[in-house]
């Protein structure tokens, strides 16, 4: 038996839609709303071990399932679908990519922990603090008061323009502390990408032996220096300029900002945060 665990709401409205097309021509298929799967362990429990389970959905419903499941040992073949407007972790993914659809259980084991306002949740792409998180804070605002699709790269120009404010950081990685002035973002990543597309740590891997995260944090004071390099997170090029880009990796990190500033999760936003822990 084959079960589709699909988010209606995904990929702006459009995730069952996509969910059937992708399942046209399966058969022994029973079908899910995984918004409504209010224990997924028991659902899991409920299963024998040889069905397959095929989640559809974005980096956001992933960050939930992943969630949801934390400590959980799973005995089934979880799939992958994306079904998003950004797809980061199946872009990250995409050597794994087979039939359309990625074997998740083994991305699911050995993931980070983020510690923020209270907050405790595994993340499977990257934690984007600065313009990056206010970017996706403006973005889920204009996606309340509006149908229009949200142009994130229209949001982060005017922020570089002049709409934020240049932080101070204070980043601590395995113990060693680290400094930073007129801070843009500073990310800690298990995956490459976050943003729909951003390779913001394009050396990082997240099978790693050592089980790091990379930290990457942008700093710079002309706001000119840093619009025009901008583009160049899409390509991970960005690390090539050592005046503005620093990669640390490790296991324990604290970043802590002089002001507060929005941070997403896996394009999960929290606003006013003034520190996050990673334990990877």
């Amino acid at each position: 038996m084959k079960h589709i665990l699909m988010n209606p709401n995904s990929n702006n409205g459009c995730g069952e839609q996509e969910a059937r097309a992708y399942c046209a021509g399966m058969t022994d298929i029973v079908w899910h709303n995984v918004l409504e799967l209010e224990d997924k362990k028991a659902f899991f429990d409920s299963l024998p071990p040889e069905d397959e389970v095929f989640l559809i959905g974005g980096d956001g419903t992933l960050n939930h399932f992943v969630n949801d499941l934390r400590g959980y040992s799973l005995k089934n073949k979880v799939y992958y679908v994306k079904c998003g407007s950004g797809n980061d972790f199946f872009r990250d993914a995409e050597k794994d990519v087979k039939d359309g659809r990625i074997l998740l259980n083994r991305f699911m084991e050995n993931l980070p922990l983020v510690n923020v306002s209270g907050l405790e949740r595994l993340f499977i792409n990257g934690i984007g603090y600065g313009v990056d998180g206010e970017t996706c804070r403006i973005g889920d605002l204009q996606r309340r008061t509006s149908d229009k699709p949200v142009d994130y790269g229209k949001i982060a120009v005017k922020l570089c323009l002049g709409a934020y404010k240049k932080n101070k950081a204070t980043i601590i990685v395995d113990g060693e502390t680290y400094v930073y002035k007129d801070v843009w973002l500073a990310s800690t990543m298990k995956g490459r990408f976050y943003g729909g597309g951003m390779m913001v740590a394009p050396q990082q891997d997240r099978f790693n032996q050592k089980g790091t995260v990379s930290v990457v944090c942008l700093h710079k004071r002309s706001r000119i220096v840093t619009l025009m390099r901008f583009t160049s997170l899409f390509k991970g090029e960005h690390v090539k300029w050592k005046d503005w880009c620093n990669v640390i990796e490790g296991k324990q990190v604290q970043v802590t900002f002089e002001y507060p500033c929005a941070l997403q999760i896996d394009g999960e936003v929290i606003p006013d945060v003034l520190s996050y822990t990673v334990r990877a």
